[in-house]
């Protein structure tokens, strides 16, 4: 079923997220709110979905880009579902790369993220997950993760003056952007 995707000034996304009890993980419940995040992440064109997004307080989140129309540089993520997800930044390292967010419409901004990171925590059957993801991808995922802290990127921004509207970013910005993202890949792997 498609959620609604609340938006930027709703208050269920600045609660922390609750863990997931994992002797519920194979509840219905669980089974059918994941493949709600799926279908409306997908119905929305987005490369990633938390839980808090679609105004359930669980430590939830998905992550997938296949050809995504509204982010065509970034490489491709298999379906990620993660439960109980938590990060290790594994270098001091930075990247300043724009990002936007179906709960933020319309928008683009710079934030640092880590390159490369560790996550851990449970796949949609309960199984412990942990792998290290880099470059651009690494972002993705601290993108979603930070949505479970009650957080949006727009906190992360270190220069508001990089807030553009989609438009803008497309005229001023998507062409450098795109170059910088083709670097990151390169320096990278993802």
């Amino acid at each position: 079923m498609i959620r609604t995707i609340v938006q930027i000034g709703n208050p269920a996304l600045r609660q922390v997220a609750k863990p997931v009890d994992v002797n519920q993980i194979q509840s219905d419940e669980i089974q059918s709110l994941i493949d709600d995040l799926i279908e409306t992440m997908r119905h929305a064109n987005g490369a990633g979905l938390a839980a808090t997004q679609i105004a359930v307080p669980l430590r939830i989140c998905i992550i997938e880009v296949s050809k995504n129309p509204r982010y065509p540089y970034k490489p491709e993520i298999p379906l990620t579902v993660l439960i109980n997800p938590k990060v290790t930044f594994l270098t001091e390292e930075r990247i300043n790369v724009y990002e936007g967010c179906l709960s933020v419409p319309n928008m683009r901004g710079k934030v640092d993220r880590c390159p490369e990171i560790l996550i851990e925590g449970c796949d949609r059957e309960g199984q412990a997950l942990s792998f290290i993801s880099k470059g651009i991808s690494a972002g993705t995922f601290q993108h979603e993760l930070d949505h479970l802290d009650g957080l949006i990127y727009t906190d992360r921004m270190s220069d508001a003056s990089s807030l553009t509207t989609l438009d803008e970013f497309a005229d001023n910005y998507e062409e450098a952007f795109k170059r910088q993202v083709i670097s990151i890949v390169e320096a990278y792997g993802s």
